[in-house]
């Protein structure tokens, strides 16, 4: 049906459903006549960037009013922004999974209390490259963790829960495409490795803490290499399994 999932059976008992740290909620907003025919979600870690990435879409979209206008829907709030331009959303996420993990579960209960149908979503931002020319855009095919395999381990009460990181490959097909059109931007298709330290976990040597050689970090990052690695951040996995598991077409 193209719409978006929730799998949660305790979402219908509610009376309402409050989005926190998205200042919104099921009775305080009619979500379908703000967010029904939303296509694209965007996402990224910096409030500004996505700012000006909502005024760049605004712009390109030849939207009437001026971009400089756009207003923050979560303007009540200061954990996240979203803006809208036409047919597109653009929030942040902040930094890190649990940050992305938190923005990720209210923004996919706001698509389906909007009843949204055939979303596409997308992570964009900054990433250290590995292997790659500087400056170029990562496609991500998979995303992986520290060891290089596909998966997502969330801790739910006293277990641990294992879910799939496979992305749309066929999106990133059609983008790989589209970046045809802006040959300044080198661009490839490759795994994307997650970490939950910007320092130690991408195997930095200048963080206040290191227990590992120079050696060790540049045979450590061969190795992620050799196993199709080309970029490295610190959300790709969490964000992979949400819209994965809940319908959403993602990248």
């Amino acid at each position: 049906t193209g719409l978006v999932h929730v799998k949660n059976p305790h979402l219908d008992s509610l009376e309402e459903d409050v989005l926190y740290h998205l200042d919104l909620g099921t009775k305080t907003h009619n979500l379908p006549a703000m967010f029904g025919d939303i296509k694209f979600v965007c996402v990224g870690g910096s409030p500004n960037r996505m700012r000006e990435f909502a005024q760049f879409m605004h712009k390109e979209l030849g939207l009437a009013g001026d971009e400089e206008d756009l207003a923050d829907i979560c303007a009540g709030t200061d954990r996240y922004v979203m803006y809208r331009a036409g047919p597109v959303l653009s929030i942040s996420h902040g930094m890190g999974i649990p940050s992305i993990s938190i923005m990720l579960h209210e923004l996919i209960k706001l698509l389906h209390h909007a009843k949204c149908r055939d979303v596409t979503i997308i992570r964009i931002g900054t990433s250290g490259g590995l292997g790659v020319e500087a400056g170029s855009v990562v496609i991500t095919d998979t995303a992986v963790d520290t060891s290089f395999r596909p998966r997502f381990e969330q801790a739910v009460l006293d277990d641990v829960v294992v879910r799939s990181t496979e992305l749309d490959k066929d999106l990133a097909e059609e983008l790989l495409a589209c970046s045809q059109e802006t040959p300044d931007f080198p661009t490839l298709i490759g795994h994307t490795m997650c970490t939950s330290d910007f320092y130690e976990g991408q195997g930095r040597l200048d963080g206040a803490l290191c227990s590992f050689s120079s050696e060790k970090k540049l045979e450590y990052l061969k190795r992620a290499y050799d196993a199709g690695v080309r970029n490295i951040e610190m959300e790709s996995t969490a964000f992979a399994a949400l819209c994965g598991l809940c319908g959403l077409r993602g990248e």
